[in-house]
């Protein structure tokens, strides 16, 4: 008695692809990377370059034409005192919301890291990440309105007697302005409200991963709390603040919207591309511009990553 020969189903295109994947893993490696990094190579840093390489271009006073020749002409318009003056403006302000921004992120991130457990560290999450789930836009207006000379701040500061110390600070030369939604004041708030989840996250993830061993040695030892603090907790904490600058410190130097909505009519490197490459057209000056704070978050960088803050990320 003969039996009939087994004959298999053909193999489809599926099983073909995971028999030649499954011998050359490379070529599947290869796949899966090659559209990330078309998308990074072309789409981003072909877009840095293409940015960095306008930069070096200059217009035509006369014409109002970009001359496509290799010149410093562009740089060197960045240190006239109008263009100075905005990427100095740019720093300072930076500057004060990332030093503030760690001042007051640095109590809340170690109550939520030593004390909130369970059920509380929920609410500290959601507590610090609400604000980003609603419009960046919505928060904005939002603030101006609350910061207007009819808005809810005056109104509080008037109910209990203070309003005269409120008018007091606003005619203070520089950081002064008819109302707090028309003064520096104004736009430093708002930049602290806005970005301040980005520094409160890192900064507590970082002290989170503090060892309770070393404040225990530290109290055995005979530190008291500030020595314990100052000699332990910050310079351990310390990679958490400077990954959380990182986000504050270049977000606050790119925006251009808040400074548009609230504050003084002086204006902030966001702005000055805005402007520059859209009603004035001087594209080369708005890539030099543009280039400035890529330079500076660079060097940034560089030092953040010697001390550490990318493994608070």
């Amino acid at each position: 008695m003969t039996t009939a020969p087994i004959t298999l189903p053909e193999r489809g295109l599926g099983d073909r692809l995971t028999r030649a994947f499954w011998r050359h893993p490379r070529l599947l490696l290869a796949l899966l990377l090659t559209p990330p990094l078309l998308w990074l190579g072309i789409v981003y840093v072909g877009s840095l370059a293409a940015l960095l390489v306008q930069s070096f271009y200059s217009i035509d006073e006369f014409s109002g034409v970009v001359v496509r020749e290799f010149t410093l002409k562009t740089y060197g318009e960045l240190l006239r005192p109008a263009n100075a003056d905005v990427i100095m403006r740019t720093l300072l302000m930076a500057t004060c919301v990332t030093l503030a921004s760690a001042v007051v992120a640095f109590p809340i991130a170690y109550m939520a890291a030593r004390y909130a457990k369970g059920r509380w560290k929920a609410v500290f999450y959601i507590g610090v990440m609400l604000p980003l789930w609603s419009s960046y836009l919505v928060k904005v207006y939002a603030w101006k309105l609350i910061l207007a000379k009819e808005g809810i701040v005056t109104w509080a500061l008037d109910a209990v007697g203070l309003l005269p110390l409120l008018d007091a600070v606003l005619t203070l030369p520089v950081i002064g302005g008819t109302s707090l939604s028309t003064s520096y004041i104004g736009t430093f708030t708002v930049f602290l409200y806005v970005w301040l989840p980005y520094m409160i996250l890192p900064m507590q993830a970082s002290l989170e991963r503090v060892p309770t061993s070393m404040l225990e040695a530290s109290a055995d030892l005979g530190a008291s709390r500030a020595q314990t603090f100052r000699t332990v907790v910050l310079p351990l904490a310390l990679p958490g603040v400077i990954a959380g600058s990182i986000f504050t410190f270049s977000l606050t130097m790119g925006d251009y919207i808040i400074p548009q909505i609230v504050g003084s009519s002086r204006i902030y490197i966001g702005q000055a591309v805005y402007q520059l490459q859209g009603t004035a057209g001087n594209i080369p000056l708005a890539a030099a511009f543009a280039v400035v704070p890529i330079v500076i978050m660079l060097i940034y960088l560089t030092i953040a990553r010697k001390q550490g803050a990318f493994d608070a990320l």
